[in-house]
């Protein structure tokens, strides 16, 4: 299915993303996580186009996405659909409108320019925002909505794509825990019901163990870790992260165990745990 050999990203003497390799042979909700600077970002926006490797391929269904340029480049980036930590809204437009934007890709530029657009695509905007439970705000304004509410407009918009692949680059980094779990939820429901593919940045370690059936963990650029959240042990952990980023087996067992437990409180437990 999707295929990544060896992509490397280079700025200038700095290397961000090296020699990076893994498969996803199946749909799967996948998880990369690592300190910062560790080159989840740049990963997924390669995986996107929205960044050129320096070497390496990516490959899916046995195309060369790599390779791709004009039209073709653009109809990838709607078959892997792109969430962003800070939503990427237009702020001063009606919700339903962002959404929308998902369609651009394959519009006119006269349709672009005047705001055209099918009544059909307008009805399957407002039922997809229905399906995350914000239909109701379709008329306002997106900068009137809280943080929740617009990453899930965003999520939104990546769907009206109708992506094969979802890619969320820390998409709920900057929400409060009750938030952040509604977004989480959504992202999984979207691979369990929809069979689609995601592959989610995320800052913490119980997020991923808790959503994720597979994780990838990145260190200076380089994959140090891929497996199931059960493998995330201490010392996988300090591989990730760093020896210096003080976990020991009581933190990471009291994180493991609370993050099965639903609701704000938990989510609140487990960061502090880790």
């Amino acid at each position: 299915m999707l295929t990544v050999s060896n992509l490397t990203r280079r700025f200038g003497k700095n290397t961000a993303v090296d020699a990076v390799s893994f498969d996803v042979e199946r749909p799967a909700m996948i998880g990369i996580i690592g300190r910062s600077g560790a080159g989840k970002s740049t990963l997924l926006r390669m995986l996107n186009r929205l960044t050129d490797a320096s070497e390496g391929k990516i490959a899916f269904e046995g195309r060369d996405v790599t390779a791709l340029k004009g039209a073709d480049k653009r109809a990838w980036q709607s078959d892997c659909a792109m969430i962003f930590q800070q939503f990427n809204l237009v702020p001063r437009m009606d919700v339903v409108s962002n959404v929308l934007h998902g369609t651009l890709n394959r519009r006119s530029t006269l349709a672009t320019m005047f705001n055209l657009y099918p009544e059909a695509d307008i009805h399957r905007a407002i039922d997809i925002l229905d399906r995350l439970g914000i239909a109701e705000h379709a008329p306002k304004r997106a900068e009137a909505l809280s943080g929740g509410q617009q990453q899930r407009v965003a999520i939104a918009r990546a769907l009206m794509q109708d992506p094969k692949i979802v890619l969320a680059d820390e998409p709920i980094a900057s929400l409060d825990p009750m938030n952040a779990q509604v977004v989480m939820d959504d992202l999984r429901r979207i691979h369990e019901e929809d069979g689609r593919t995601v592959i989610a940045n995320l800052h913490t370690l119980d997020t991923a163990r808790r959503y994720c059936d597979r994780v990838i963990g990145m260190l200076h650029g380089r994959i140090v870790f891929d497996g199931s959240p059960e493998q995330l042990t201490t010392g996988v952990a300090r591989d990730i992260y760093g020896a210096d980023a003080g976990f020991s087996e009581a933190s990471t067992s009291t994180a493991i165990e609370t993050i099965e437990r639903p609701g704000r409180a938990a989510i609140r437990e487990a960061e502090a745990a880790l």
